[in-house]
């Protein structure tokens, strides 16, 4: 998998988990035009890559990402006409595209502030895993934009419900870890010094499941959300029966018999 120098990217051979670290501590991850390109890229690469099979992103220093970087992103927006602003409003809304068509779960470890663009990338993840400081804000009413941004109405009512959403865009409001959980906008709050670990656990676990099951989850739960209720059952019936057809379940089943753990390919 690439890695920029903007973020590193390292994949642990026993675990199979790639570990994606924003990397501008000193701007507290805030993201460049660059950078939307490459995480996008990675994203759409991972697919592809058989040597991992989950992928953690998370941020270096004391912040997951503060969003979209002021003197690089939004200065030069103001000199932009409209259809360069459009061709980055749909770069940004690729990067989260690809996050959430990636067929590998991916886990957003949050540590620190995610905000804007950060808090936008932690949601289109499968899963949060957050420390116990860190705060989170769409911030995107606050100057001037729509709290809309990146997929946001799509992506938050389906986390914490129509209202709650609603809140959290219109007001761009920060909230903190264990508000967070109890709303449901992340799954899992640890100790600061904790929280990556177990993201990266919890990925590992992941990684160990058969990898055409995962894939077929997480494309059903992005496909249904358009579905009737009709068409979802007979979409999962299909799927249901075609990986009834496939290695792993046979050696799901053996390895029941068998009493031993299951080795999937």
């Amino acid at each position: 998998m690439i890695s920029p120098v903007s973020f590193s990217c390292t994949v642990d051979a026993d675990s199979r988990v790639a570990t994606v670290t924003l990397n501008r501590p000193e701007r507290l991850n805030a993201l460049t035009f660059d950078v939307y390109a490459e995480l996008r890229d990675l994203f759409l690469q991972a697919g592809s890559d058989t040597d991992v099979r989950a992928i953690v992103i998370t941020g270096a220093g004391r912040s997951f990402c503060s969003g979209g970087d002021i003197e690089e992103i939004v200065g030069p927006l103001l000199a932009l006409d409209h259809a360069g602003r459009l061709d980055f409003t749909r770069l940004t809304c690729d990067l989260v595209r690809a996050i959430r068509a990636c067929p590998r779960p991916v886990v957003a470890a949050v540590n620190g502030a995610a905000a804007g663009a950060g808090a936008v990338i932690a949601a289109a993840c499968d899963l949060r895993v957050a420390s116990a400081s860190s705060r989170i804000a769409f911030l995107f009413t606050r100057i001037g934009l729509s709290g809309a941004d990146m997929g946001a109405a799509w992506l938050l009512p389906r986390l914490v419900g129509f209202g709650r959403a609603s809140e959290l865009l219109l007001t761009g409001a920060f909230v903190d870890a264990a508000e967070a959980l109890r709303i449901g906008l992340v799954n899992r709050v640890l100790p600061d010094d904790d929280m990556l670990g177990a993201a990266k656990t919890l990925a590992a676990e992941l990684a160990q499941r058969p990898v055409r099951a995962i894939e077929k989850t997480k494309a059903a739960l992005e496909q249904e959300a358009a579905m009737a209720f009709g068409a979802a059952l007979d979409a999962e019936a299909k799927v249901q029966a075609t990986l009834m057809g496939t290695p792993d379940f046979r050696e799901a089943y053996e390895a029941f018999v068998a009493r031993r753990p299951p080795r999937f390919a």
